[in-house]
């Protein structure tokens, strides 16, 4: 490894691999509080600057002084799109052997899907790390949904090129599959729609012309790096929402969000028929709350 860096010239000189605005202290300290949330000590951090490297900080380094950073994340983001499909169809290919073709593909799909990448990106706060120019830093790159999930893809693979398939096996089954992969098991097992319990709610909610569906945050847990969201589910008929569907935790408030439109559905029955049930509870916990007082 140690010679495909020397080859490309990468981080050579401290001016050219972190930055000349950049406090090179500092940067080695945020490297490694990341390598710890990826599990991961690089034997060649190089990599792991070049995968959070964004194309905009060689052009500003080329423009300012003549001279351009050796490597961006643009090659790295090939690589690891690959390697990230393999080890996903692989762990899938080998947990459900009863799974066709086609089932094994749509669970894939949706666990290397770009909205799934930035998830996972935002879950590990990837875009603190981001090196990119100062007119992209104003410009919120940092934050935008495709440059995180291409960063990630880009980190995992430098832990590819650093620690090899095996390390990838570890980070995936921790940070891509984790919770999400049995949340898709359930659903194609259920029928549901696919990743998107949001969605079907939506759906079911406008067929029996019952309103539409708010989410709200109603709490956070755990550190950073560990974060948990519980988020609540609304009726919204006329006006303001109304009584809560259901509630649902994750990791991200999406998958908190999925979660809740998944209990809902349950909730609901899938029917037009449960709202009617359900408008009943209400009433009924509304009357027995008025009798209690």
């Amino acid at each position: 490894m140690a010679g495909w860096l020397q080859e490309r010239n990468i981080c050579t000189r401290p001016s050219i691999a972190w930055g000349p605005s950049i406090e090179r202290g500092a940067v080695e300290r945020d490297l490694a509080k990341l390598q710890s949330v990826l599990g991961h000590r690089f034997k060649s951090p190089e990599l792991l600057v070049c995968a959070l490297t964004h194309r905009s900080l060689t052009r500003e380094h080329a423009q300012e002084d003549g001279e351009s950073i050796a490597c961006d994340n643009e090659r790295l983001e090939y690589l690891g799109d690959a390697v990230l499909g393999l080890v996903v169809a692989e762990a899938l290919f080998r947990e459900h052997p009863n799974w066709s073709e086609g089932e094994l593909t749509r669970v894939r799909a949706q666990l290397v899907s770009r909205e799934h990448m930035t998830a996972v990106a935002t879950e590990l706060e990837l875009g603190r790390y981001l090196r990119m120019s100062r007119g992209e830093e104003r410009g919120g790159l940092r934050r935008k949904a495709t440059i995180l999930s291409n960063a990630m893809e880009a980190v995992i693979a430098a832990l590819y090129l650093d620690g090899g398939l095996g390390m990838v096996r570890k980070f995936v089954a921790a940070r891509v599959m984790g919770e999400t992969a049995h949340l898709l098991a359930e659903e194609l097992r259920t029928g549901a729609a696919l990743g998107n319990y949001k969605s079907a709610l939506q759906e079911h909610l406008q067929a029996a012309k019952a309103g539409a569906p708010v989410y709200r945050v109603r709490s956070e847990s755990g550190p950073d790096h560990r974060k948990r969201f519980l988020v609540e589910v609304r009726l919204k008929t006329a006006g303001e929402p109304g009584k809560p569907l259901a509630r649902g935790t994750g990791s991200t408030k999406k998958r908190a969000e999925q979660d809740a439109a998944r209990r809902a559905l349950e909730r609901l029955g899938a029917t037009a028929a449960g709202i009617t049930a359900l408008e009943s509870e209400d009433e009924a916990e509304d009357e027995e709350e008025q009798a209690a007082s």
